[in-house]
């Protein structure tokens, strides 16, 4: 059986974490905006159910970031990314098999002999990083909205229709994109 990358999740009361996972073999999966949208409902699912906000996020075409802030004490990462990766990833294959897709084939993963699964995010929990001063938060934040920028494919973080870049994350914004999942902003008191 091959080795399963792990990751070992740290917490600290006040700590935001920044969540980076990725599409299966960073395929270019995440360019659909209807996809997108489904992606954003389930972070919001998530969010409820296992008490989290969302801070700041950019969905690029294979992977995707998340600023979020865990309201528990001792938040569970993996169920929180399992809400997320699991209901979406049953409905991106549910599309594929009534589209008959050639995705499908290529998302089919034999993990051994008679056995094979759809896969559409990498196998592990990807990325976490506590971030938890002014200066990392608002690095993180700036690092999460230059995705796009560094990767040429746009000029300007707020030319990325896939962000919260073209909100003031001091406070919720107002009103948001309703394809978005709900961004809740940098929690009060997190930059004093």
């Amino acid at each position: 059986m091959p080795h399963r990358k792990r990751i070992k999740h740290f917490h600290e009361p006040g700590h935001l974490h920044e969540l980076t996972f990725s599409t299966y073999q960073q395929k270019p999966l995440l360019t659909n905006d209807d996809w997108r949208e489904k992606l954003a409902r389930s972070i919001d699912t998530a969010n409820q159910t296992c008490r989290f906000q969302l801070v700041a996020f950019v969905f690029m075409p294979e992977h995707l970031h998340l600023l979020t802030n865990p309201l528990d004490d001792e938040p569970e990462f993996g169920k929180y990314l399992a809400s997320i990766k699991q209901p979406f990833s049953k409905q991106v294959k549910s599309i594929l098999v009534e589209n008959h897709s050639r995705l499908l084939k290529q998302l089919t993963v034999r993990e051994r002999p008679g056995k094979s699964c759809f896969r559409f995010w990498q196998e592990g929990a990807g990325y976490d990083r506590n971030v938890y001063s002014k200066e990392v938060i608002l690095h993180s934040i700036n690092d999460i909205h230059e995705n796009p920028v560094r990767r040429g494919l746009c000029r300007n973080p707020i030319e990325w229709k896939w962000s919260s870049a073209r909100y003031d994350l001091n406070e919720p914004p107002q009103e948001q994109e309703p394809d978005f999942p709900l961004i809740h902003g940098i929690p009060t008191g997190a930059l004093d």
